[in-house]
């Protein structure tokens, strides 16, 4: 084989991403009704909390998102546009912890996996979810399975998130709509009081951190920016209909597990099942629950699957940049995926999932925990982003960009005290946590664990390794992992 074909024969990135892939790709990672249990057990004043986290850090993020994408396109999403804009140990620090946050977070999706699918299986099994030994076989059964699927590629494992997506469409209309029906017929507990703000505030402030969290997936597709088809014109237009669509179903999930459980009654593993059988029993179909939590596993594998695989992307960029081992850089030879960084990653869940179990009081408090520590890491990227939008509003050319320079400072402003602000209200314990001291050593271990990482692959190992150039895009127009910022 001459020199001149053997870069065509490499593996490179496949294109399979279109505009309605990425459309129930948003709603599958934004909207995630894992998440709203344990937002709505804090009462109604979460629901202003949604619209100031809307409003201030979820808009701010989709002009974001639009912005820094329309300027650096390309594989690596906030590790490509931290580096460009601050510089390598910025951008190689921001992927690091967005990657990092999701070995914390996936864990959790299978968590709650666990606590829906036993539905599935008949009312006689529910106990099953509160079982750790059974809980952390199935969520390590299902952690194997996603790895695979994503390993074997987008243009499989995008059909998983688009039934995820789907499923989500299904299973919130489902839940708003039996919660629509029984305000109608029997009316509702919730008083204006369930809407002020509590005595003691402290639970509360732990779950805008949760809600913040739960509104970033806008820039996953960015972090696949190389299997996209035609990003320019498609992804402005998917990330306005996905933005839309999830903060409207938050809301609706949210108040309608309020009308039907009430805030002290909700289980952050079962709070959507719990809700949908109190419900469905009470207006007279009961015989819904069982599809319904088999819709809602399909929504919460969806979650997983495009977590995993979005996030493994960073990693794959890093070792390409040579910051990583040079093997996170490799893509599979038959199904061109990185699948090192996906192995990696799958195994380092694996071991989280196994300590967190075994040093926690019971599966809904190692949830809590593994749910706030990956707030945490998941923000420290959003404050590089804002403060992106803050430096080209004051410095930057506008030449380039999209939106004008008001837009830019508003947008930055915004969400960078409104990331900062769900950043410190996380370390504030929610009510499912029995251990205060325990819970502020793991928190502050956990994130100073993964910094002190990310500052020895960049400053030790990094210094060892001079960055080679792979094929990362199509076939037609390979990009190098050195000039990609400049395409």
């Amino acid at each position: 084989m001459s020199s001149a074909t053997q870069p065509e024969a490499q593996p490179h990135l496949k294109r399979v991403l279109g505009r309605w892939d990425l459309v129930l790709l948003f709603v599958v990672a934004v909207f995630n009704l894992n998440v709203v249990p344990s937002i709505a057990a804090n009462g109604g004043v979460t629901v202003w909390l949604w619209i100031i986290a809307l409003l201030l850090f979820f808009w701010p993020q989709g002009i974001a998102v639009i912005e820094l994408a329309h300027r650096y396109p390309g594989e690596g999403g906030v590790y490509l546009w931290a580096k460009e804009v601050f510089g390598d140990f910025h951008g190689f620090l921001s992927g690091w912890c967005y990657w990092t946050n999701n070995m914390l977070y996936v864990p959790t999706v299978m968590l709650y996996f666990v606590g829906v699918s036993v539905f599935a299986m008949g009312p006689g099994h529910a106990s099953l979810a509160d079982d750790k030994n059974f809980a952390m076989v199935a969520s390590v059964t299902l952690l194997a399975f996603l790895t695979v699927l994503n390993i074997i590629g987008l243009g499989v494992g995008k059909w998983l998130n688009n039934l995820g997506g789907i499923g989500t469409f299904v299973a919130a209309a489902v839940l708003m709509g039996l919660g629509v029906t029984v305000w109608s017929r029997f009316g509702t507990t919730v008083t204006a009081a369930d809407f002020r703000i509590p005595a003691d505030p402290k639970f509360v402030l732990n779950s805008f951190g949760v809600i913040c969290f739960g509104l970033v997936g806008l820039e996953l597709a960015s972090v696949m920016g190389d299997e996209i088809r035609d990003p320019q014109k498609t992804l402005p237009g998917a990330v306005a209909w996905g933005g839309v669509v999830s903060g409207a179903l938050y809301i609706g999930a949210t108040l309608t597990l309020l009308v039907a459980i009430g805030k002290n009654d909700i289980s952050v593993l079962q709070g959507i099942v719990q809700a949908v059988s109190h419900m469905a029993g009470k207006v007279g179909v009961a015989w819904i629950i069982a599809p319904f939590a088999v819709m809602l596993s399909l929504s919460i594998a969806g979650i997983g699957s495009a977590w995993m695989g979005g996030s493994a992307r960073i990693p794959f960029v890093a070792g390409l940049d040579s910051y990583m081992p040079s093997a996170m850089g490799k893509l599979h030879p038959r199904y061109a995926t990185p699948y090192v960084a996906l192995i990696v990653q799958g195994l380092v869940s694996l071991l989280l999932i196994v300590i967190d179990f075994t040093a926690s009081g019971g599966v809904q408090e190692a949830f809590q925990k593994m749910l706030s520590a990956a707030v945490v890491l998941q923000l420290v990227p959003f404050l590089y982003v804002f403060a992106a939008l803050v430096k080209f509003a004051a410095l930057g050319s506008l030449q380039r960009g999209v939106y004008s320079r008001g837009t830019l400072m508003f947008a930055g402003v915004a969400g960078l005290l409104t990331t900062t602000l769900a950043i410190i209200v996380a370390f504030f314990p929610a009510k499912q946590i029995t251990s205060l001291w325990k819970y502020e050593v793991s928190m502050f271990g956990i994130t100073l664990g993964f910094v002190a990482l990310a500052v020895f692959f960049f400053f030790g190992y990094g210094r060892l390794k001079t960055p080679e150039a792979v094929p990362v895009g199509t076939g037609e127009s390979p990009v190098q992992a050195d000039t990609r910022a400049r395409l």
